[in-house]
């Protein structure tokens, strides 16, 4: 079985952008399940009014876009992640900074701008080790 993260580790935010809400909230079930759900425990353990189609609908988008593991036993699927949360978003990542990057001049530097911003207000000691790690990554190419 994955070791899963805790859902309170996802940024939410994130989370709803990349898959949207119910996809998202959904996500967070499967990653704080023990094990695996059917559609019903979805249902109960998303603490709201969904109907049983749209939860059925969507965990099987998120099947089909890889997300989710799915078994039948009987005549119910059940449904587990196929990644854990940190995988998801090193993925993500790793996709929004390789199209930033694959883009033309400007989108680079606007990743870049981005970055140091972000970690400069998150934590000045981030600066830090990003410079250090920018160090070591140039000691390693020359």
């Amino acid at each position: 079985m994955l070791r899963l993260c805790e859902p309170a580790t996802v940024n939410r935010d994130v989370l709803q952008l990349i898959l949207g809400p119910l996809e998202a909230q959904i996500m967070e079930v499967l990653w704080g399940a023990c094990d695996e759900c059917s559609v019903r425990e979805v249902i109960e353990r998303l603490h709201r009014d969904v109907a049983y189609t749209t939860v059925m609908t969507t965990l099987d988008r998120l099947f089909r876009k890889g997300l989710a593991s799915r078994c039948m036993r009987g005549r119910t699927y059940f449904y587990s992640p196929r990644v854990t949360c940190e995988e998801w978003t090193d993925k993500v990542a790793r996709d929004v900074v390789a199209k930033l990057l694959a883009g033309p001049k400007g989108s680079r530097e606007i990743l870049i701008a981005c970055l140091l911003e972000a970690a400069s207000q998150q934590d000045g000691s981030l600066l830090h080790e990003l410079e250090r790690t920018i160090r070591e990554r140039m000691s390693h190419l020359a």
